[in-house]
């Protein structure tokens, strides 16, 4: 039987997604966890959890025994103080256990940067980690890799946000700095292919897409696949500190990772060593353009499997969400208990739209319709196909139905003219004798228009939405009795 892989870092974005990969090739995988209960339900069910820490390292080797390669991913870019300490700490207790356990190689992704240079303290306590991995003579493959672009990665997140939000950026020098990005499918099959390569000894292997740009570049070119036109206003001084609480302003990122990223990237990131083509000749990495189009697409795939009501009720208890922000997109998420069957519950949502109109403010809807039409948009005119069924694709008034789950949920999509995107999802959860009714309503906005447009409406989706709530759950109650 096959040795199982070791890999740390799994509830990371890289370790994560690794795990997936190797076991979507059919591997045995050992993920050492702090918490296991995070890891539960995101890995197979073939996948060992071992739960363990690092940072006390009592039965690493034994976990280690029977595995010949190790997957070191931990990163602290979020840690406080000190965080080069407790990098080193953790790198040496894993490699003291991995030359314990008779671990045949480790494998490690660090970050790529120009030599001779003096280092951020991030960067340096990469290059660290590395030597500290390779102390004890078990042969190291260090990856080193520039900016990761993939849906939900930090670099890919901070992109997004900046393009998004500001029609007009003050750009510092470190956006124009020459960078060699990779996607993040790239980086997973490399790391997938570590085990298969001969290692007699450590080696340092840099790995890149195909196309050399910049931050600059990056944000440029995600602009055009939005449809955006972006200004950027280039400064000769903008301290890492400054740049750091300027991100936290307006992207995802706080301050401390901000700043921690900012301080990396001022220096180049470009493959000089070419290696990877000869030692992993089946890789053909993508370039800057292709890797932005695969994140993209991957984002909007599982944005439309998100079922947005589990991530904003799943504290329990009944809740009212509005202008939530996630990412760049904005929810107004609202629920109820309905004493209904889930049948009973979910009949009204079936029946929503055409003539049986809007339960709730309908002049209203029909004054949206209106302006829609005056916009060249469809306006509410189309009905519904059906008064009492739904099927994927059906036309409902302004909306199209995306999803349909009978008597669970329901998800529309807006055909109206509109500075971005707007989905409607009602759902049904079954608890007991009665029901919970969700209703949430996300807007994926386009630049300012869009945040404008939000804002705007803001009022008025508060008596909207509260108001179709309510109606729907008196209808689900009287029909049910």
């Amino acid at each position: 039987m096959t040795a199982p892989l070791f890999v740390t870092g799994a509830t990371g974005y890289v370790g994560g997604r690794l795990v997936k990969a190797l076991e979507e090739l059919g591997l045995r995988v050992l993920c050492l966890a702090r918490r296991p209960e995070h890891l539960r339900g995101r890995v197979s069910p073939s996948t060992e959890i071992i739960p363990g820490d690092l940072l006390a390292p009592e039965g690493l080797a034994e976990a280690m025994r029977k595995c010949r390669t190790a997957y070191y991913l931990v990163h602290s870019l979020s840690e406080k103080e000190n965080f080069e300490a407790a990098e080193r700490q953790t790198a040496e207790h894993f490699a003291r256990a991995a030359q314990e356990a008779g671990v045949e190689r480790i494998v490690y992704l660090g970050g790529l940067a120009p030599p001779g240079k003096i280092l951020s303290p991030h960067m340096r306590s990469r290059r660290d980690v590395g030597d500290v991995l390779r102390s004890t003579g078990v042969p190291v493959l260090e990856f080193r890799a520039s900016i990761v672009i993939g849906a939900g990665s930090l670099s890919f997140e901070m992109i997004r946000a900046l393009v998004e939000r500001l029609p007009v950026m003050i750009t510092p020098r470190w956006v124009s700095v020459p960078a060699q990005p990779i996607s993040i499918t790239d980086v997973v099959e490399y790391l997938a292919a570590a085990p298969n390569l001969p290692l007699p000894e450590s080696r340092v292997v840099e790995i890149g897409g195909t196309s050399v740009t910049s931050y600059r570049g990056l944000m440029e070119a995600y602009a055009r696949r939005r449809g955006l036109r972006r200004w950027m206003v280039s400064v000769p001084v903008l301290t890492p500190g400054l740049s750091a609480l300027w991100l936290g302003l307006v992207t995802p990122l706080f301050a401390r990772v901000g700043r921690h990223l900012i301080e990396s990237i001022r220096y180049a990131s470009v493959v000089n060593d070419p290696s990877a083509r000869e030692l992993f000749p089946a890789i053909r990495p993508m370039g800057m353009e292709e890797a932005l189009a695969a994140a993209m697409e991957e984002e909007e795939r599982r944005f439309a499997a998100t079922r947005w009501s589990d991530s904003l009720a799943s504290g329990g208890g009944l809740r009212s969400w509005a202008g939530v922000r996630f990412g760049t997109r904005l929810a107004d998420h609202r629920e109820k208990v309905v004493s209904a069957p889930a049948h009973a519950a979910f009949a009204p949502i079936r029946r929503i739209g055409g003539r049986r109109g809007w339960y709730y403010a309908n002049a209203l809807w029909t004054l949206r319709g209106w302006a829609d039409l005056l916009a060249g948009g469809v306006g509410m005119r189309r009905g519904r196909r059906d008064p009492e069924r739904l099927l994927p694709g059906d036309v409902v008034d302004c909306w199209r139905v995306e999803a349909i789950e009978p008597d669970r949920r329901l998800r529309l999509k807006a055909e109206m003219r509109l500075p971005g995107r707007a989905w409607l999802e009602f759902e049904i959860v079954p608890e007991d004798d009665h029901c919970r009714l969700r209703q949430t309503a996300v807007f994926d906005p386009l630049g300012l228009a869009g945040q404008f447009y939000w804002a705007a409406l803001y009022p008025a989706h508060q008596i909207i939405f509260a108001g179709m709530l309510n109606a729907i759950a008196r209808e689900a109650e009287r029909g049910s009795s």
